[in-house]
């Protein structure tokens, strides 16, 4: 097993991955939770975009969005996804490959209750990703949606989580002169032991 201490030092990847998120959240300005998540099309083209991570959990990276939009279609129809999070104030980046899978039930109906009613009543309004005529017909129906559920909203069937449950996880850290330090945990399956190597820069 490859020799860890200091920033790359833990018992498992999601320790190191939380221990980061948790020093980024002092440091960078602006979602210190954002990542970029990769799906692939039906023809196997990539697609990538900014979400918002929103917990580490001891198996995984979950984070929430709208079953129907692109990615959510996407990830039905191949569960498997890459991410990464980059840092620029620390100098440091997390990336992630794995299986998916959805997040639903009280668990996906606790984290839309936390959210801001406006975000709410916007992720009910929204036909993600499809074509819109302009913006005053959303926000005429976002006041139609308003009228219609008031202030505590329940979560719709199609707006939900997905859990990212790694098969490789990479620690990247900025280093002089681009020599850069590199560990990367693998496993066959996410029922395997995690193999730890250090990579080149």
């Amino acid at each position: 097993m490859a020799e860890r201490d200091g920033i790359f030092a833990g018992d498992t990847p999601f320790e190191i991955a939380e221990r980061w998120l948790t020093e980024a959240e002092g440091t960078e300005i602006n979602d210190p939770n954002a990542m970029a998540l990769s799906t692939v099309d039906a023809s196997g083209l990539p697609n990538v975009r900014m979400v918002l991570l929103k917990g580490i959990e001891p198996d995984g990276f979950v984070f929430y969005t709208n079953y129907e939009s692109t990615k959510g279609r996407e990830l039905e129809a191949h569960p498997k996804a890459a991410m990464v999070m980059h840092w620029k104030s620390l100098r440091r980046q997390v990336r992630v490959r794995g299986t998916v899978t959805k997040v639903e039930g009280a668990q996906a109906d606790a984290y839309f209750a936390s959210r801001a009613l406006k975000s709410r009543l916007g992720a009910i309004t929204s036909d993600q990703s499809r074509p819109l005529e302009s913006r005053a017909a959303f926000l005429t129906k976002l006041a139609k949606v308003t009228a219609a559920n008031g202030i505590n909203p329940p979560r719709p069937a199609h707006w939900a989580g997905f859990k990212i449950t790694p098969v490789e996880i990479e620690f990247w850290a900025d280093g002089a002169y681009r020599l850069h330090d590199r560990f990367v945990w693998r496993r066959e399956t996410p029922e395997n032991i995690w193999e730890i190597s250090r990579l080149y820069p």
